[in-house]
């Protein structure tokens, strides 16, 4: 494993000093870069991924470009269902549309078990590569959570009701609670799987879960979250594992009892009242992504979202959700310098 020169994300994420507000922005790998879009001209999005040196190009070239202080790594969350038995393409302009949805029990009792090392050598190969030669600052790995995964495997695609999902949970409780297991099993696997090839911290995406009502999580997606992040500490105690989901803070006080190291907040929740919710977890947040098309604005808030998050240790600066292709390059490098400048006031500051 190479040295990190720049542990400033993992320190913050286990609420220790820092001297400035680490930096990385979901979805920097990619998206708006120049060098990826000449990529994207050849490649798809899989057989990027399936290309270890090309894969590790795009994971790294942020961090090279926009002096952030970690790494993510570039796949999709779709990348393990292929394991399991989910025939998956990314669409362009669509995104995830599954061939064969789950309709019934017996869809579910027909998915394969997953093992990381027989079905995503490529991602394993990826990590190895960053952390042993290329990377001098933590590189994150992560997966899709339960629900938001399921989500797609019953809609079949993308969804903003998720309409189906909800019915299959509600009058197939058995049937769903199979597949959260299933899936529960297979994503820390994953997550173990990348922590042993060389990630630093691992981060969950529940990207849809917001959907829900906080008794229904607890109900239908906490026993699953809370399988996978037990199972993640018991094997690597030490390595922090995130939970970010979009439009979820009704959820933050759900997070609280669990083994989770920092909770990705978005912009409808100050970073000070998440705090108190999330039971004094680090933080993770929360910059509206369309704030990047509009620099002054986007300046403004970021020093806010300082303001709030340097008050106690634990914090890591982000956006709610991720970045989207218009995005300039020149800003992210931008921002990404004026947080690093301005939180390092801000705790030099506190400090007197």
């Amino acid at each position: 494993m190479k040295k990190l020169e720049n542990d400033l994300f993992l320190r913050a994420a286990r609420k220790e000093a820092v001297d400035q507000i680490p930096v990385w922005y979901m979805r920097q790998a990619g998206r708006s870069q120049p060098e990826y879009c000449k990529l994207k001209e050849k490649y798809s999005l899989f057989e990027i991924t399936h290309q270890p040196e090309l894969c590790a190009y795009v994971t790294r070239l942020p961090v090279e470009q926009y002096g952030v202080d970690a790494a993510i790594l570039y796949k999709d969350i779709m990348t393990p269902l292929p394991g399991m038995g989910v025939d998956v393409e990314i669409k362009s302009g669509i995104g995830p549309v599954i061939a064969n949805p789950i309709r019934t029990g017996q869809d579910v009792e027909r998915l394969s078990f997953f093992q990381a090392d027989e079905h995503v050598p490529y991602v394993l190969d990826t990590i190895r590569l960053l952390t042993e030669e290329q990377l001098s600052v933590p590189l994150i790995g992560f997966a899709g959570a339960p629900f938001t995964l399921a989500s797609y495997m019953i809609e079949g695609g993308p969804s903003k009701s998720y309409h189906q999902t909800k019915a299959f949970m509600y009058t197939h409780e058995a049937e769903w609670h199979m597949l959260m297991q299933k899936l529960a099993v297979m994503t820390a696997d994953y997550l173990i799987a990348q922590i042993k090839a060389g990630a630093s911290a691992v981060q969950i995406f529940d990207s849809w879960v917001g959907a829900l009502s906080a008794a229904d999580y607890r109900t239908y997606i906490k026993p699953a979250i809370t399988q996978i992040v037990t199972t993640v500490k018991q094997s690597s105690p030490l390595t922090p594992v995130i939970m970010q989901a979009v439009g979820a803070s009704h959820l933050l006080p759900e997070w609280r009892d669990m083994d989770i190291d920092v909770v990705g907040v978005d912009w409808r929740t100050s970073i000070t009242d998440a705090r108190a919710r999330a039971g004094g977890k680090a933080l993770q947040g929360n910059l509206d992504p369309s704030l990047l098309l509009a620099r002054d604005k986007c300046l403004t808030q970021a020093e806010l979202i300082l303001e709030e998050g340097t008050q106690a240790p634990g914090f890591i600066f982000n956006l709610g959700h991720g970045v989207f292709p218009e995005v300039s390059p020149a800003m992210l490098k931008e921002l990404t310098a004026f947080v690093h400048a301005k939180s390092a006031i801000l705790l030099r500051s506190g400090e007197k």
